[in-house]
């Protein structure tokens, strides 16, 4: 009797040490609902849609602000939004459904689907796994090659064979670099595998079985539905409307567009392990192993500043992965053309949030942890305001970026070389072919895999010109070309510089073949 007496404070503190920080509350909508437009305000949103699920219902899911800066027409719960690269979530669960069924290996080959598939060296392009493809660790860097297919008319297959040339930025399975482009790959795996696209197999082992209607798969399917979000980029301190790009080519990386009823019931699904009502679309198993992390990332003092409640973070497949006050988070982000978007699920709380917005702010993460918070009863503390202050640093950042080019500028130089000796053909393998094409005294830049790329050239200093884009981009706005010459000051080459975080111009070197 005196033992157990004695071992019944030790159970107790065992008991409490696995308990979760907080104890989960029930949040005060009517407060959170004020919130969410007093943030879509601040970080000046047109639209954005946000829905909530908590033990197994929707129980929050509507629009705020407008389709367009300006404009009328509200968002609500069905306005379509691109998600971006929540789309490789999708990507995964189908995959794993051909695991479940025995179709597929997570360790198969990736050339056993895709003979030619190849990477920068013989033994990674071997050894390289559908694993592989969906934890971002083949020792490609992040972003890396994303040129190929940005506004590219090359599809899926053809972006793939030109991955070989891609730099490797760190050892097979000894590094992370978020790539699109493995992801482009898992997309041809599964059409090998299954005998069906990517599109046309969530269509029907997805989308349909979980009523997700609204939910498609090309910007073209926008063509006939109304209620669609229009994206929108900061220019000159105003959000300005641009249109929607053609991500075919990459879609199993980013391609889906959906909105906030359809993503609540895709949340529901992941919280409910794969089981949607008597219907089973992939096992716990698999779900086990999309969700145990594969890569796993060094967290830095500032990520700690920024969130002490994190103890790990790392890389799933097809989901980021990591802790906040005691729970486990699953989640992924999505940034797209004039488009950002969050998905983030804690199902140890039986939630899950997905914020949907048409504007390239930071506004879903910290409008995120806000209402985890609310919904576990944690200390309030203003993530927007900090968000907001990062936020500002980046933009200067990047302002500071720019300037710096602008103030390196050399005046009264002249090129080294005629104007008509600039222009030709210029190739790179990982690339293809870029024209440099002079008429009445003005050089037009061509690139031939993305005629929407094109550009006239003015002179900068040197045998360097800036580039003067004839469509908006999302993603860049300045940049330069400098035309290589060799010790007898021949053309032979571009280099470039477009400084930006995501489509990596400078990858590209072309050399002059004609």
């Amino acid at each position: 009797m005196i033992n157990i007496i004695r071992l019944k404070p030790i159970r107790l503190l065992c008991l409490m040490i696995f308990l979760p920080l907080f104890i989960q509350a029930q949040p005060d909508l009517k407060a959170l609902d004020k919130y969410i437009e007093k943030a879509r305000q601040a970080w000046h949103v047109p639209g954005m849609s946000v829905a909530i699920v908590k033990d197994g219902e929707i129980v929050w899911a509507k629009g705020y602000g407008t389709l367009q800066a300006g404009g009328k027409q509200k968002v609500d719960a069905h306005t379509n939004f691109a998600i971006a690269s929540n789309t490789k979530a999708f990507i995964a669960a189908a995959l794993g459904r051909l695991v479940w069924q025995g179709r597929l290996s997570w360790d198969d080959k990736v050339r056993d689907y895709l003979p030619d598939f190849a990477l920068y060296d013989d033994y990674a392009s071997n050894q390289a796994t559908v694993r592989d493809l969906l934890c971002h660790r083949l020792g490609l860097g992040t972003f890396s090659g994303d040129v190929i297919w940005y506004k590219s008319n090359y599809t899926a297959a053809e972006v793939i064979r030109h991955i070989r040339y891609v730099p490797q930025a760190y050892g097979f399975r000894a590094g992370y670099g978020y790539s699109n482009l493995m992801f482009i790959t898992a997309g041809e795996v599964l059409r090998a595998a299954s005998g069906m696209s990517w599109h046309d197999y969530l269509q029907q082992y997805f989308f349909k079985p979980l009523q997700m209607t609204r939910t498609v798969t090309s910007v073209k399917d926008l063509e006939k539905m109304d209620n669609v979000a229009v994206p929108h980029k900061e220019i000159n301190g105003r959000m300005q409307p641009i249109a929607w790009v053609n991500w075919d080519n990459m879609g199993a990386a980013g391609g889906i567009i959906s909105n906030a009823e359809d993503m609540a019931r895709w949340m529901l699904l992941q919280l409910q392990r794969g089981i949607n009502g008597q219907d089973t679309l992939f096992s716990p198993a698999v779900q086990t192993d999309m969700w145990t992390p594969h890569n796993n990332f060094r967290l830095g003092e500032q990520a700690r500043a920024y969130l002490p409640q994190r103890n790990y973070s790392g890389y799933g497949l097809g989901w980021g992965l990591s802790d906040y006050r005691g729970y486990k988070v699953v989640s992924h982000s999505g940034g797209y053309d004039g488009m950002y978007s969050r998905v983030t699920l804690l199902p140890g709380a039986g939630l899950g949030i997905v914020v949907l917005t048409n504007a390239m702010t930071g506004i879903a993460t910290p409008l995120t942890i806000h209402i985890v918070d609310e919904y576990l009863g944690a200390p309030p503390r203003d993530w927007q305001a900090e968000a907001l202050a990062r936020a500002a640093k980046r933009a200067a950042y990047k302002k500071d970026r720019v300037a710096q080019r602008l103030a390196a500028r050399v005046s009264n130089t002249r090129p080294t070389v005629a104007l008509q000796d600039l222009a030709g053909t210029y190739y790179d393998p990982m690339y293809g072919n870029i024209i440099v094409t002079l008429a009445n005294n003005q050089l037009t830049i061509n690139f031939e895999p993305a005629p929407n790329l094109q550009a006239t050239l003015s002179h900068w200093h040197f045998n360097t010109f800036k580039i003067n884009w004839q469509q908006v981009h999302a993603w860049f706005d300045f940049g330069t070309v400098r035309f290589v010459v060799d010790n007898n000051n021949r053309v032979t080459g571009l280099d470039f510089d477009v400084p930006n975080d995501d489509i990596f111009f400078d990858e590209i070197h072309a050399k002059k073949i004609k």
